[in-house]
Protein backbone atom coordinates (compact mmCIF):
# COMPACT_ATOMS: atom_id res chain seq x y z
CA UNK A 1 0.00 0.00 0.00
CA UNK A 2 1.11 3.56 -0.66
CA UNK A 3 3.02 5.82 1.74
CA UNK A 4 3.29 3.30 4.57
CA UNK A 5 -0.48 2.70 4.56
CA UNK A 6 -1.20 -0.93 5.30
CA UNK A 7 -4.30 -3.07 5.50
CA UNK A 8 -4.28 -6.58 6.88
CA UNK A 9 -7.25 -8.90 6.97
CA UNK A 10 -7.42 -12.05 9.05
CA UNK A 11 -10.12 -14.46 10.10
CA UNK A 12 -11.39 -13.91 13.65
CA UNK A 13 -13.17 -16.94 15.10
CA UNK A 14 -14.41 -15.14 18.22
CA UNK A 15 -18.15 -14.53 18.59
CA UNK A 16 -19.00 -11.13 17.13
CA UNK A 17 -22.44 -9.66 17.88
CA UNK A 18 -24.03 -6.45 16.71
CA UNK A 19 -26.85 -5.15 18.90
CA UNK A 20 -28.78 -1.96 18.21
CA UNK A 21 -31.36 -1.07 20.81
CA UNK A 22 -32.89 -4.41 21.77
CA UNK A 23 -32.29 -6.12 18.42
CA UNK A 24 -29.43 -8.39 17.41
CA UNK A 25 -28.51 -7.25 13.90
CA UNK A 26 -25.70 -9.72 13.32
CA UNK A 27 -23.98 -12.63 15.02
CA UNK A 28 -21.10 -14.66 13.66
CA UNK A 29 -18.09 -16.76 14.53
CA UNK A 30 -16.44 -16.16 11.18
CA UNK A 31 -15.78 -12.44 10.94
CA UNK A 32 -12.82 -10.87 9.20
CA UNK A 33 -10.76 -8.43 11.28
CA UNK A 34 -9.50 -5.60 9.08
CA UNK A 35 -6.65 -3.55 10.46
CA UNK A 36 -5.87 -0.36 8.60
CA UNK A 37 -3.24 2.28 9.33
CA UNK A 38 -4.73 5.06 11.47
CA UNK A 39 -8.10 3.32 11.98
CA UNK A 40 -9.61 1.12 14.70
CA UNK A 41 -10.00 -2.59 13.96
CA UNK A 42 -13.16 -3.16 11.93
CA UNK A 43 -14.99 -6.47 11.83
CA UNK A 44 -16.48 -7.51 8.51
CA UNK A 45 -19.31 -9.98 8.98
CA UNK A 46 -20.52 -12.37 6.26
CA UNK A 47 -23.76 -11.00 4.79
CA UNK A 48 -25.55 -14.28 5.52
CA UNK A 49 -24.94 -13.68 9.26
CA UNK A 50 -26.55 -10.21 9.14
CA UNK A 51 -30.28 -9.49 9.59
CA UNK A 52 -30.60 -7.90 6.15
CA UNK A 53 -34.39 -8.01 6.53
CA UNK A 54 -34.08 -5.22 9.11
CA UNK A 55 -31.85 -2.98 6.97
CA UNK A 56 -32.73 -0.63 4.14
CA UNK A 57 -30.21 0.27 1.41
CA UNK A 58 -29.11 3.90 1.62
CA UNK A 59 -28.27 6.32 -1.19
CA UNK A 60 -24.95 7.04 0.55
CA UNK A 61 -21.70 5.94 -1.09
CA UNK A 62 -18.16 6.80 -0.06
CA UNK A 63 -14.85 6.12 -1.75
CA UNK A 64 -11.71 4.75 -0.12
CA UNK A 65 -8.57 4.73 -2.30
CA UNK A 66 -7.51 1.46 -0.64
CA UNK A 67 -10.79 -0.46 -0.46
CA UNK A 68 -13.01 1.00 -3.20
CA UNK A 69 -16.57 2.35 -3.14
CA UNK A 70 -18.69 1.56 -0.08
CA UNK A 71 -22.46 1.14 -0.04
CA UNK A 72 -24.48 1.77 3.12
CA UNK A 73 -27.60 0.39 4.83
CA UNK A 74 -29.78 2.02 7.48
CA UNK A 75 -32.27 1.33 10.22
CA UNK A 76 -35.23 3.72 10.62
CA UNK A 77 -33.50 5.35 13.61
CA UNK A 78 -29.89 4.89 12.50
CA UNK A 79 -28.92 6.14 9.04
CA UNK A 80 -25.87 4.60 7.38
CA UNK A 81 -25.25 2.25 10.29
CA UNK A 82 -23.80 -0.52 8.11
CA UNK A 83 -21.46 -0.50 5.14
CA UNK A 84 -19.82 -2.88 2.76
CA UNK A 85 -17.76 -2.94 -0.40
CA UNK A 86 -19.75 -4.76 -3.12
CA UNK A 87 -16.78 -4.60 -5.51
CA UNK A 88 -13.66 -4.15 -3.35
CA UNK A 89 -10.20 -3.51 -4.73
CA UNK A 90 -8.14 -6.68 -5.38
CA UNK A 91 -5.90 -6.18 -2.30
CA UNK A 92 -8.96 -6.49 -0.02
CA UNK A 93 -11.07 -8.88 -2.11
CA UNK A 94 -11.89 -11.01 0.97
CA UNK A 95 -14.30 -8.35 2.30
CA UNK A 96 -16.67 -8.82 -0.65
CA UNK A 97 -20.08 -10.04 0.60
CA UNK A 98 -19.23 -8.90 4.15
CA UNK A 99 -20.77 -6.00 6.07
CA UNK A 100 -19.26 -3.77 8.73
CA UNK A 101 -20.87 -1.96 11.67
CA UNK A 102 -19.57 0.91 13.79
CA UNK A 103 -20.36 -0.76 17.12
CA UNK A 104 -19.76 -4.47 17.72
CA UNK A 105 -19.43 -6.70 20.75
CA UNK A 106 -16.48 -9.09 20.62
CA UNK A 107 -16.68 -12.08 22.95
CA UNK A 108 -13.41 -13.50 24.27
CA UNK A 109 -12.03 -16.44 22.36
CA UNK A 110 -13.33 -19.70 23.71
CA UNK A 111 -10.68 -21.88 25.29
CA UNK A 112 -10.86 -25.45 24.09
Amino acid sequence: MANGHTITIERDDRRIRVVHGDRVLAETGRALALRETGCPVRYYIPAEDVRLDLLTPSDTHTYCPFKGTASYWSLPDAPDLVWGYPDPKPDVAEIKDHLCFYEVEVSPAEVS
